[in-house]
């Protein structure tokens, strides 16, 4: 069936957009979303020890930006499979020319793509419709010890969320701005 997963760099090292190419006939489509041996490369010899799947009921909804410490630091995998989302990735990353800066990116259904988000990276999204579900696969089991985050509010972010922020959690909300004397996560 050829290439199935194509990958495509992101203005971020190490950051990727992989589409799932879909292969369609009268019974519908065929698509893979994960083959270890043609994302070796990008997740540098790193294993998925976890998948994890988030349901947002309501469109507004918004959770992030999260990242883990090292040594839990991870690469996470997030597709959207049901839905849409407004998918944002934030650079916190000690020494990286991108450091402070984010992207984003639409994933929903129809354009069968996910993200590869490394480590020292902070993830968040916002639902853009009711219902909208990702499925993430994670390279570290998480340990709460080394969890972290940053505000999805954070005026030095800059992040445009398309939708008014609604039903951010209590732990969302409580994460810390980043100050000016932040020089990122060592890794």
């Amino acid at each position: 069936m050829g290439q199935q997963l194509n990958i495509t760099e992101t203005a971020f090292a190490g950051v990727y957009l992989i589409e799932s190419c879909r292969f369609s006939d009268e019974r519908g489509f065929f698509s893979r979303w994960f083959c270890k041996e043609t994302l070796q490369h990008v997740l540098a010899g790193s294993e998925i020890r976890q998948i994890n799947h988030s349901v947002n009921l309501v469109k507004g909804v918004t959770r992030g930006l999260h990242f883990q410490y090292p040594p839990a630091a991870e690469y996470k995998l997030v597709r959207c499979i049901q839905g849409k989302v407004f998918d944002v990735v934030v650079d916190l990353r000690h020494g990286s020319l991108t450091l402070g800066q984010h992207l984003s990116f639409e994933l929903n259904t129809q354009n069968n793509s996910m993200l590869l988000i490394p480590p020292g990276c902070a993830h968040g999204f916002q639902a853009l419709e009711d219902n909208s579900q990702l499925l993430y696969l994670h390279t570290a089991d998480y340990q709460p010890n080394y969890d972290g985050g940053c505000r999805v509010d954070d005026p030095s972010l800059k992040i445009n969320w398309p939708l008014p922020i609604i039903l951010l959690s209590e732990r969302d909300a409580s994460f810390p701005l980043l100050n000016k004397d932040f020089n990122g996560i060592v890794l």
